[in-house]
């Protein structure tokens, strides 16, 4: 623990000489939809090989850049793609990102990804807003020793999502006039294989809305450090157990960014509400 939080601290001293202004709001962009940083005014892009101890994603859908600037006016980080535990890293290195960029100030933690749909009511391209999850990943990033100064031991998790963002983001997709837009469970599994047609059964019987094989390790750090989280699913196709069709990762990247525009402009309308 003693090196994870000296390669923290090194990241955290790196990005405080190069950002003028500390973040508010982390964004970050998950498999196919790395575009909200081009909407950024007076962005300074740092490739993550550039930052200190930044893991290195493998796939490659991520771009792998910290994108930062305004938006709607508040300084916003963009982690354009992230990495997996299925890559080989721990679930702490997957979170190292947003360990550093809550402790440079950012309060509120826009975590996206793509997943794919559980519950049969849904249809690709829908957008979930989490509201709940489940952590089926073997793996926690809090695991060990706690530091104090980074959060409690035993972070409260009966709230993980916060109400009040999970409505500001109900209120935007009203506004834009989106109607792909449902609330929801999403479980975390390890991957890289996809699901089984029994394993797809399993997981709608233990409530889950959707499935995919990121986000909890950032959102759990993100919530020990006391940030709020919004959580954004899209949901790139449905599971149907007893018909499963083959899923391939370039049908996922497709249809996420299909999505992606609707994605991007419901995460600006919320940010602009955040500004009340």
């Amino acid at each position: 623990m003693a090196a994870h939080r000296r390669q923290v601290e090194e990241a955290v001293a790196f990005l405080r000489a190069r950002l003028p202004e500390p973040p508010e709001i982390v964004v970050e962009l998950g498999t196919g939809l790395g575009g909200l940083a081009t909407a950024l005014g007076r962005q300074k892009v740092i490739p993550y090989g550039d930052i200190p101890h930044f893991p290195l994603s493998t796939v490659e859908s991520h771009q792998g850049n910290l994108v930062c600037g305004e938006l709607a006016g508040k300084k916003v980080a963009v982690l354009q793609g992230r990495v997996h535990c299925y890559e080989g890293y721990s679930a702490r290195e997957v979170a190292l990102p947003i360990r550093v960029l809550a402790l440079l100030g950012a309060r509120t933690a826009i975590i996206t990804n793509a997943s794919g749909g559980l519950n049969p009511e849904f249809a690709p391209g829908t957008i979930m807003i989490l509201t709940d999850h489940l952590n089926l990943l073997g793996d926690n990033p809090l695991r060990g020793p706690n530091i104090e100064a980074w959060g409690p031991r035993f972070p409260d998790l009966s709230r993980p999502y916060a109400a009040h963002l999970v409505e500001k983001a109900l209120a935007a997709a009203d506004h834009l006039q989106l109607h792909n837009i449902v609330t929801g469970t999403y479980a975390c599994i390890p991957g890289p294989s996809l699901e089984t047609p029994a394993e797809t059964r399993y997981l709608r019987k233990c409530g889950a809305d959707a499935v995919g094989m990121s986000s909890l390790p950032e959102i759990l750090v993100a919530r020990h450090a006391g940030m709020e989280v919004l959580g954004l699913a899209v949901v790139a196709n449905v599971n149907d157990p007893d018909n499963l069709q083959p899923i391939l990762l370039e049908d996922i990247v497709r249809r996420a960014g299909e999505t992606e525009p609707f994605l991007l402009s419901l995460i600006a309308e919320f940010i602009t509400r955040c500004r009340a």
